[in-house]
């Protein structure tokens, strides 16, 4: 038990913090655009409950992690559904009227879009914590639940800064477009595509951008028409 908590035990947990404070942006900007558009109190439960559930699906998801990704076009997969979750996200109806059922059921939704989109977005990074923790599982969850406050105050700023300037929820949805072509072009079945042509990984990356952006606009564009 001595070693458990010796020198290399707080190494491993200052490694695994910082990962978290270096991997956690593109989740917490996902947390946002998903929370933004719902009433205050229902901002920080879905901010809350989404941040401590996904930290718990990373622990589960490490285990995993490393033959997951050697599936041939899972991250493919994965890749899209990221874009379909960032169209999404831009182009629902801020303005949209309903009860208390409705809250809710935006609330739960809110809370599944974030679980869905840190289980891709996660894929990769939990390798790296994997590989800080080195099989110590305590050290492992530590460092992951002392990640949420971050991911929490991470995500509470850019609501903020999206109800302040609404061009951050247009950025945002670019970020995880990005994220989503990366995610595809990084897949196992496409590596031998990405040695031959380097280029192709930021070429993924900006198209999956535009896709989102596109299509998120037209989308926002449909439902003010529709409502007009």
């Amino acid at each position: 038990m001595e070693m458990t908590f010796g020198p290399d035990f707080w190494i491993g947990l200052v490694k695994i913090i910082w990962i978290n404070i270096i991997l956690s942006g593109d989740n917490a900007v996902v947390i946002a655009l998903a929370a933004r558009s719902l009433p205050p109190d229902q901002q920080k439960k879905a901010v809350l409950f989404g941040s401590g559930a996904a930290v718990v699906l990373r622990v589960i998801l490490t285990v995993v992690a490393a033959k997951l990704l050697a599936l041939p076009y899972l991250q493919v997969i994965g890749g899209l559904l990221l874009l379909w979750i960032g169209v999404q996200l831009l182009g629902e109806d801020d303005e949209g009227e309903g009860g208390h059922d409705k809250e809710q059921g935006n609330l739960m939704t809110a809370i599944r879009t974030i679980l869905i989109a840190d289980l891709v977005m996660s894929l990769d990074n939990v390798i790296a914590v994997a590989a800080a923790a080195q099989g110590n599982t305590t050290l492992l969850i530590l460092g992951l639940a002392i990640s949420i406050p971050l991911v929490i105050f991470g995500s509470t700023m850019m609501i903020k800064l999206m109800e302040r300037f609404p061009i951050i929820v247009v950025l945002g949805a670019a970020l995880i477009g990005w994220v989503g072509g990366e995610t595809m072009i990084n897949d196992t079945a496409l590596h031998g595509v990405v040695e031959a042509y380097p280029w192709m990984h930021y070429a993924a990356a900006v198209a999956g951008a535009v896709v989102v952006v596109f299509l998120g606009r037209w989308l926002q564009r449909r439902a003010s028409r529709a409502s007009a």
